[in-house]
């Protein structure tokens, strides 16, 4: 049996639990910052078990099967990934299932839904080309799509792609719904849209968004060690290292930078991507 075959299963049934974990960490750290003792760490696990056992409001079907989708395709993104499938299919499958977000929003016709559905295009024209500018990075660094190959690398990608890893940590503060650049939803009390995007959900469908944004922030993560991992078997403790480190980075900035507006959010992101990203594409082109 293949091993990637067995990391898809394992992401599969694991992600929910490591995805959890990581929120309750994410949650003490952030109280540790504020000076206050904070949540449990499994506190997003009380919190989500509660979601389904409670009765949702439905505001209309369409809306459940939106969001189901969401659900089904970032699961499909994430066991793409580790199964090692072309990183540029792995991509596509993870902007539909925002698409599929955005919809379930739109659905509801509800004035803080849409707004927030609004917003959410945004973030997506703002993340979207790092997202593929580092598919077209790894391809160029290693002269495959696949995740499998890049993974057996004789070196890092992220030897020739500094500034790829540079542009998609700053994007992850975006997939993240982190501070400064939470302006579609947001887990803090200064959200004026409430919960934006997810205003109109309740119980079990709402249980069933926050599960999928643990295996998505599972995958992200993931998609941050494939620029450290290769064939030595000493880069997979490297990469998990690092993968820890950038969630904590991502912790620190969520507390450290006030929500801006969405102009600002787009201006520099794509000055990022275009400086980062751009120029470190042009490098490796001239190097090879």
């Amino acid at each position: 049996m293949s091993v990637y075959f067995l990391l898809a299963v394992l992401y599969i049934i694991c992600a929910p639990f490591l995805g959890g974990l990581l929120e309750g960490i994410d949650r003490k750290v952030a109280a540790r910052m504020q000076g206050r003792k904070g949540p449990s760490v499994l506190q997003p696990f009380y919190d989500i078990n509660k979601l389904f056992a409670k009765q949702s409001v439905v505001v209309n079907s369409v809306q459940d099967f939106l969001v189901c989708g969401f659900l089904v395709f970032v699961v499909f993104t994430g066991a793409l990934f580790f199964w090692g499938g072309d990183i540029l299919l792995v991509f596509f499958a993870l902007t539909l299932a925002g698409i599929f977000f955005i919809m379930s929003a739109c659905s509801a016709n509800a004035p803080y839904s849409s707004m927030g559905a609004q917003r959410e295009l945004m973030q997506m024209m703002a993340y979207e080309p790092m997202v593929l500018l580092t598919a077209i990075g790894f391809y160029i660094a290693t002269g495959s799509f696949s995740v499998k190959e890049i993974a057996q690398s004789d070196i890092s990608a992220i030897c020739l792609l500094p500034g790829f890893f540079i542009g998609f940590l700053y994007i992850l503060t975006i997939k993240f719904r982190k501070s400064p650049y939470d302006i579609s939803t947001s887990h803090h009390a200064h959200q004026e849209m409430v919960r934006g995007l997810t205003t109109e959900l309740s119980g079990n469908i709402l249980a069933l968004v926050t599960l999928s944004h643990w295996y998505e922030n599972v995958f992200l993560l993931g998609v941050v060690g494939l620029f450290i991992v290769n064939s030595s078997w000493w880069s997979i403790p490297t990469a998990i290292l690092v993968c820890l480190l950038a969630f904590l980075v991502e912790t620190l900035i969520d507390n450290t930078f006030p929500r801006v507006k969405w102009q600002i959010m787009l201006k520099w992101t794509w000055i990022v991507t275009l400086a980062a990203g751009g120029i470190n594409l042009m490098i490796v082109m001239l190097m090879k």
